[in-house]
């Protein structure tokens, strides 16, 4: 993992620096701050930041997160983490660039722009891979074991220092625009994916799938008008075509896994003639800090 030197963590609990101490003999690593408050690394390698009484919102479980693995390691969204990639590795310098992605699930989007920044010859880039569900996380430590893995709430204070990476990375995950304001550097970028309407309608229309909220894109501009500009803003479509199972998983692996049984998912495509065709239709926005007035 990087050092706290490369990239700097803050204790979720008194906000002073924390510390990387390096696992001894038969032990783990912990991170420390000058108050005392340790964190012990989980045996698959990541950290647990969720203080006091954890979190409100609802994680993936792990059946969801597993169902996550399976889709996406088949490829079939690769196009989009192809795109994300793109748009944000340019944003970060050729030495000493910190990325920060929210809402990290299995960490297969960063693992795309580490690998992306990595083929362009960017040295030394620190990541942090966040995720409310620590079974989520387990998996994203084990495809990015050179990131600092945290399990911590968006919604909290993050636990980064102020100006400290140069891009974030928000994928289908919740968007706290103050934080992030403060944790990205001034010349940074955010980079948001949302899906846009009619996305997945075909399989949302068999399984129960919840459908896209009407002027959801009005709405996410809105959110981050307080702190960012919107700078470019890319439709990726993706047409699928999907086994019966497949197309469980991904129903499964979003928020429809918070209130269906994946064996119903399953029964309901039962009857549907392979390959299930649709088509995945997702929005990737790109803010760009708001500058301060001019006086």
């Amino acid at each position: 993992m990087p050092s706290t030197t490369d990239l700097p963590l803050l204790c979720p609990v008194c906000r002073n620096p924390l510390e990387l101490l390096a696992a001894v003999p038969a032990g783990q690593s912990r991170l420390l701050c000058p108050a005392g408050h340790s964190y012990d690394a989980a045996r698959q390698g990541y950290y647990n930041l969720l203080v006091g009484k954890g979190t409100a919102f609802e994680a993936d479980t792990a059946d969801m997160v597993q169902a996550r693995s399976d889709f996406l390691e088949a490829g079939h969204y690769r196009p989009l983490a192809a795109a994300v990639a793109a748009a944000v590795v340019p944003c970060l310098p050729e030495e000493h660039g910190a990325v920060l992605d929210a809402g990290t699930g299995t960490g297969h989007y960063l693992r795309a722009v580490l690998d992306d920044s990595a083929a362009q010859n960017r040295r030394q880039v620190a990541a942090v891979g966040l995720d409310i569900s620590k079974f989520a996380v387990r998996r994203a430590a084990r495809l990015n074991p050179e990131a600092v893995n945290l399990v911590s709430d968006v919604w909290q204070p993050l636990p980064l220092a102020d100006d400290s990476v140069d891009a974030i990375t928000v994928i289908f995950a919740p968007r706290n625009a103050k934080e992030f304001a403060r944790v990205l550097r001034p010349a940074g970028r955010l980079a948001v994916v949302t899906p846009r309407r009619g996305h997945l309608a075909a399989i949302a229309a068999v399984t129960g799938m919840l459908a896209i909220e009407e002027g959801k894109e009005t709405r996410l501009t809105e959110a981050m008008g307080s702190h960012f500009d919107t700078e470019t803003s890319t439709d990726v479509d993706i047409p699928l075509a999907l086994t019966r199972r497949q197309a469980a998983d991904l129903a499964y692996m979003g928020p429809a896994g918070h209130h269906l049984q994946r064996s119903d998912l399953l029964a309901r495509l039962e009857g549907q003639p392979e390959p299930v065709r649709a088509e995945a239709n997702f929005r990737l926005t790109v803010f760009r800090p708001t500058k301060p007035p001019t006086t």
